[in-house]
């Protein structure tokens, strides 16, 4: 989960949440340069964090707080070969490019843990296998997986709060064109991005926050509690084209 403090406590995102707004922006990009297979390429995005199940897990720092996602080490081998696995029912797409996700987020780590090391050494044929079965170039499927990436990206920029003040830009990734994109938030709190890369002018997207008003848990079921009974808050940014 996504964690910020607050003047009363916390605002947390989950991660299935953040992968929804994820998949809202690019819903928005330009048709006419979308990637291949836009429709499942949305799939993938809209469920590429579903290992995340913030409700079971023990997330709590040594302190006592919400643990954000950054800060937590763990690697569960087990859960990445359950996502990958339960991509196929979605389809061979989804499952090549969740399989190019958690490759790429997780090779940094490699050699801490065998069967880290083994998960990441399967991925490799298996996303072969794939392109081969879905009769797809390679460029075209790492063209795809950027634009997961970027929309990826742009989500965590917006839910960690990450936007630069005065009217500063942030550069965001290349997208599947292997343009740099930028983003900024104007002084009239709209945002936009450079190029502009959308097929509206203005459109505007959201993401579901828990509020915390306590500050310290005891144990990880008191902290899954009051997530469940936090009010709810909807953060919006409006994008235009400037």
């Amino acid at each position: 989960m996504i964690v910020k403090p607050t003047q009363n406590g916390w605002e947390v995102i989950y991660h299935r949440a953040h992968a929804l707004l994820a998949a809202q922006i690019a819903g928005q990009w330009r048709r006419k340069n979308a990637p291949l297979r836009l429709y499942e390429t949305l799939a993938a995005i809209s469920h590429h964090d579903d290992l995340e199940k913030e409700w079971e897990e023990d997330n709590l720092t040594e302190a006592g707080a919400p643990m954000d996602f950054m800060l937590n080490p763990n690697i569960d081998v087990d859960k990445l070969a359950n996502l990958v696995k339960n991509a196929h029912y979605r389809g061979r797409w989804v499952t090549l490019l969740i399989s190019k996700h958690l490759c790429r987020i997780n090779e940094t780590n490699r050699g801490k843990a065998p069967e880290l090391d083994k998960f990441l050494d399967e991925q490799v044929p298996k996303q072969q296998y794939l392109l081969e079965e879905l009769g797809i170039d390679k460029d075209e499927a790492d063209a795809a997986y950027a634009f997961m990436q970027w929309c990826d990206r742009l989500s965590l920029i917006l839910c960690q709060h990450e936007l630069p003040a005065d009217e500063r830009f942030l550069e965001i990734s290349k997208g599947p064109d292997g343009q740099r994109y930028d983003i900024m938030q104007r002084s009239d709190s709209f945002v936009t991005v450079q190029p502009w890369p959308f097929e509206d002018e203005k459109f505007t997207v959201n993401v579901e926050t828990c509020n915390l008003s306590q500050v310290k848990f005891e144990t990880p079921s008191e902290l899954v509690q009051a997530l469940q009974e936090a009010p709810i808050k909807v953060l919006e940014w409006t994008f235009v084209a400037s």
